[in-house]
C-alpha cells in the first residue's frame, strides 16, 4: 500500500453537488451556471463539472475553449459557455461541439461566423456588453455595431444568438452604485436589442455575490464560480455560514520533523520571528511551491493536534515552520497530519480566513493551491467518472 500523500488536495464533490442545489433553490426561477474554468478553481476541472450536473446546474460556463473542448470530451453534452478566446484559435472543434461563444466585437462575431459556414452548422452565439467593468464586451457606443453583425449573421444563417451578458465590477459591495449603474447600462443594451429585433437569448448578469446578495440582477441566469466551491465571495457582506455553503477543499500535509528551539532562536529566512521562549515547532512540507502563499508569514494558522497553531517565520518555497507550544504536551510526532485550510466545521482556518490575513481573496488562495508534486483526491458520490 503506498504511503498516504506529503501533501493532498481533497476535494469533497458531495458538498460541491449540496453547494449548486442550494444556490439553484436560492435563485430560481433564474436557471444557474456552473462556472468551472481554471480547473474547477482549483477542485479540477472535470469533477467539478460533474459533481455541479449532479447538483442540479443545467449550464456550465469556462473560459478558454480548451476547457469547454476538455468537458465535451468527457461527455458533457449540456448547454456550456466559453467567453475567452484570442485571434487564431481554432474555433471549429468548439462550434462542432455544439459550445456557445462569447463575442465582445464584430470582428468576432465574423470570425465566429466564417467558422460556422466552414463547419455547416450555426454557431451557439452569445453576445457580452461592457456595463462598466471595462474588460471584456462592446461598450455602449460600440454595442449596436456588434448587435447589427450578430444580426446579419443571424439572417445569414451563421449563428444563433442564444444569451446576452455582462459581468458586474463590485457585486461583493452591495451598497456600491457600480452596480445600480451597470444593471441601468445591461437593461439599455437589452433595449437596443429589442429595437434591432434581437431575442437577447438568456439574459445573464449576476456572479455568485449577486446572486446572493442581488435577486434583482438574476435576470433569466446566473453564473455561480466561487460560491459553487464554498468560498465567500463578498466577505463581511453576508454570513457565508447561515447561508448553507461549506467549503469543498481541504489542504493537509504530513508533518516531516519536530524539534525544541531555544529563547532567542530566530526561524526561517531573514529571522523574521524569533522565540521569545523555549518552544516545540513542528516542520509542515508545504511552501508556496504547493500554493501557500508566502504573504503568509507570521499570519497562517494551521489545524494540528487539533488545534490551530500559528506559522513562524518565512513561508518558503517547499515547506514551513510551525510553533506548537512550550510545553511537551504541546508537541505532536512526525508523520502527524495538519490541515492548512478546510471546512470550518471541523476548526480548521477557511480559504477565506487565509485570504484575509494575507490581504487577498479565497479565489486566490483555492485556485493556487497544488502543483506537480501535490496530490489531489476527490471524493463522494461523483468521484466515478
Amino acid at each position: 500500500m503506498p504511503p498516504p500523500p506529503r501533501v493532498e488536495i481533497r476535494v469533497d464533490l458531495d458538498v460541491i453537488s449540496a453547494n449548486v442545489a442550494l444556490l439553484a433553490e436560492r435563485v430560481a426561477p433564474a436557471a444557474l451556471m456552473a462556472v468551472v474554468k481554471a480547473d474547477g478553481y482549483g477542485h479540477g476541472l472535470l469533477e467539478s463539472a460533474r459533481a455541479a450536473r449532479r447538483g442540479g446546474a443545467p449550464w456550465l460556463g469556462v473560459a478558454t475553449p480548451e476547457e469547454a473542448l476538455a468537458l465535451r470530451a468527457d461527455g458533457d453534452a449540456g448547454p456550456l459557455l466559453c467567453w475567452l478566446t484570442t485571434p487564431g484559435d481554432d474555433l471549429a472543434p468548439v462550434v462542432a461541439a455544439g459550445v456557445d461563444v462569447t463575442a465582445y466585437d464584430a470582428r468576432e462575431v465574423a470570425a465566429i461566423a466564417d467558422t460556422a459556414a466552414a463547419v455547416g452548422r450555426p454557431a451557439r452565439l452569445q453576445l457580452k456588453v461592457d456595463t462598466g467593468l471595462s474588460r471584456g464586451g462592446a461598450t455602449p457606443e460600440d454595442w449596436p455595431g456588434l448587435v447589427d453583425a450578430a444580426l446579419r449573421a443571424r439572417d445569414a444563417g451563421l449563428v444563433d444568438v442564444t444569451g446576452t451578458w455582462s459581468h458586474l465590477a463590485c457585486a461583493d459591495e452591495p451598497a456600491h452604485p457600480a452596480n445600480d449603474a451597470q444593471q441601468a447600462a445591461f437593461d439599455a443594451a437589452l433595449a437596443v436589442m429589442a429595437q434591432r429585433g434581437v431575442d437577447p437569448g438568456v439574459r445573464h448578469l449576476a456572479n455568485s455575490a449577486a446572486s446572493l446578495l442581488r435577486p434583482g440582477a438574476h435576470y433569466d441566469l446566473v453564473r455561480c464560480g466561487i460560491a459553487t466551491y464554498g468560498v465567500d465571495p463578498a466577505p463581511g457582506a453576508h454570513d457565508l455560514a447561515a447561508s448553507g455553503l461549506r467549503q469543498a477543499m481541504t489542504v493537509r500535509a504530513r508533518v516531516a520533523t519536530v524539534k525544541r528551539i531555544r529563547a532567542g532562536a530566530s526561524v526561517s529566512y531573514g529571522h523574521r520571528w524569533t522565540a521569545p521562549a523555549d518552544t516545540w515547532v513542528a516542520l509542515v512540507p508545504a511552501g508556496y511551491g504547493d500554493g501557500v502563499p508566502r504573504h503568509g508569514t507570521n499570519v497562517l494558522e494551521v489545524l494540528l493536534g487539533g488545534r490551530r497553531r500559528p506559522v513562524r517565520g518565512t513561508v518558503c518555497m517547499d515547506q514551513v515552520v510551525v510553533e506548537l507550544g512550550p510545553d511537551d504536551a504541546d508537541r505532536v510526532e512526525p508523520g502527524e497530519v495538519a490541515v492548512l485550510i478546510g471546512d470550518a466545521a471541523t476548526g480548521a482556518a477557511t480559504a477565506d480566513e487565509w485570504a484575509a490575513a494575507c490581504g487577498t481573496i479565497g479565489y486566490e488562495i483555492v485556485t493556487r493551491m497544488g502543483g506537480w508534486r501535490t496530490v489531489r483526491t476527490h471524493h463522494g458520490e461523483g468521484t466515478a467518472p
